[in-house]
């Protein structure tokens, strides 16, 4: 509903008017709930025991370059690829380009608009009505005009913007987090697959002998030929281990050439060579549970969303008041166009209006609770994310400590299954026992050093995994995206 409109000539009372409209900006209220960060308590110390070189000290440095505490150059090499060329981290700077421009698109609602005019027209009479004189008429001008933030709904739109921007740097932050990750654990991957499959075909030359061995003293007339059968089945049966060690560490490489975004097959000649697993660091910085809180960009990001849609109750709380719109105009109108340069032909007009939606059925309000629900979710969503992170770290800190202990028992059981296996064939050359002993030293040795390289890769694997918990990686930012968070920030 229109309640106030008039039409106003030239110039002082305007600018009256608009000096007026600007001191009641400056006190206008910004309607709707401010924001308050939640308060989040962490516990005090983690619950599961430090052990296996973790110590609760912080060490940022270290943190945000976990993969330097590993001393592989190659791994080193593959991250600093995938932060420059990887197409999810490069979709998550577009995305907080997008974020910066909506920032600006809300921040334009605070200022004035203005539209240049121009025109230029030609008229004739009719003869049966009147003078049959042609008239022409040129005119240039610019109109204002400005809606009066009174209630703060364009002040609260930019303050949701400003958050959403900071969540979508966040989100960067989390991908890369991700992204680093990702290459940490494929990378192990693969080692520990060519770890596996240089134990197996030791394994196979070893089986190699023992079948020969067994056709050997069946052909001497010193045993039978079941013991050549068994020898063989188990000699094919390690054999057709291979090709899927073979494949899982092709995927690795393919894994890692999308990662470093490009073509798989892109890096399977550099990696070809194998390597052993990554070594661990002796002690390995951790901090405390609130270190973690305040490193984890799914955290802080859960935090910035909740602040965004808090700003949004305000936005849709101001369309319950009144609007003011201040308008204006100033141009120059002539018969000639080199009439437009004489100052005489100068017009002016000014406007003021006051709407204020007095019915729509409650949808204002009901407006209102929907942005209150979504707020009351995005805070469940942070509360959420806080317990999800904390559960995380709790896991991959036991599963870290606890693949070490496991380790060493596998060490202890391939030593013993090497031992075994030795005296096995002596025995069996000897004629002392029959093969299936010789048989079972064989499988268990296999299957104890195939475990114990598993091992050497699940521990490398969990402290991977435990940095990625701590929020590990999220300062590894190239130059360009540093310097575009930084503005980013000031903006």
């Amino acid at each position: 509903m229109k309640l106030l409109s008039s039409r106003i000539l030239p110039g002082a009372i305007f600018r009256i008017a608009l000096g007026l409209a600007v001191v009641i900006l400056a006190g206008c209220a910004t309607v709707g709930p401010d924001y308050v960060p939640p308060r989040t308590t962490a516990p005090p110390a983690w619950n599961t025991p430090l052990q296996g070189g973790l110590t609760v000290e912080a060490n940022p440095p270290g943190l945000a370059a976990w993969w330097k505490t590993l001393n592989d150059p190659e791994l080193s090499k593959l991250i600093e690829r995938a932060v420059a060329r990887n197409r999810d981290l490069k979709k998550a700077e577009a995305r907080v380009r997008e974020a910066r421009a909506r920032r600006g698109l809300s921040k334009a609602g605070l200022y004035p608009t203005l539209d240049a005019s121009g025109s230029a027209s030609r008229s004739r009479g009719s003869a049966d009505i009147g003078p049959t004189a042609t008239t022409d008429l040129f005119s240039a001008g610019l109109d204002a005009s400005w809606e009066i933030d009174l209630f703060g709904g364009v002040r609260r739109s930019v303050e949701a913007a400003d958050a959403d921007l900071q969540a979508a740097g966040e989100d960067l932050r989390d991908t890369l987090v991700s992204l680093l990750a990702e290459v940490g654990l494929n990378y192990v991957d693969l080692r520990t697959g060519q770890a596996r499959l240089a134990v197996t075909e030791a394994s196979l030359k070893s089986q190699e002998e023992t079948h020969r061995l067994a056709l050997w003293r069946f052909q001497a007339g010193l045993g039978d030929d079941l013991a050549v059968q068994q020898a063989r089945y188990n000699l094919e049966n390690t054999r057709a281990q291979i090709p899927t060690l073979r494949t899982a560490i092709s995927e690795a490489k393919n894994r890692l050439a999308v990662l470093l975004g490009e073509a798989p097959g892109a890096v399977h000649a550099e990696l070809s060579k194998p390597e052993p697993v990554p070594s661990l660091p002796p002690e390995v910085a951790i901090g405390v549970p609130a270190d973690l809180l305040r490193q984890r960009p799914d955290v802080r990001r859960a935090e910035r969303q909740l602040a965004a849609q808090t700003a949004r109750i305000g936005v849709a709380t101001a369309e319950l008041y009144p609007k003011l719109t201040l308008s204006g105009a100033i141009g120059l109108q002539a018969l000639t166009f080199g009439g437009l340069f004489n100052a005489a032909n100068a017009t002016s007009s000014g406007s003021s209006g006051l709407t204020w939606r007095v019915f729509d059925a409650g949808a204002i309000r009901k407006n209102i609770e929907i942005q209150s629900a979504l707020q009351e979710q995005s805070l469940i969503a942070y509360e959420s994310a806080v317990l999800a992170a904390l559960e995380e770290a709790e896991n991959a800190i036991l599963a870290y400590a606890q693949e070490q202990r496991r380790r060493q028992s596998l060490a202890e059981a391939t030593r013993s299954a090497q031992a075994a296996a030795e005296l096995a064939e002596i025995k069996y050359r000897a004629g002392l026992i029959d093969f299936t002993t010789v048989l079972e030293a064989e499988r268990s040795l296999l299957s104890f050093r195939d475990q114990l390289a598993q091992s050497d890769g699940a521990i490398v694997t969990n402290l991977v995994k435990l940095y990625k918990a701590l929020g590990g990686g999220w300062t590894a930012l190239n130059p360009g995206e540093k310097e575009m968070s930084a503005n980013g920030a000031k903006s």
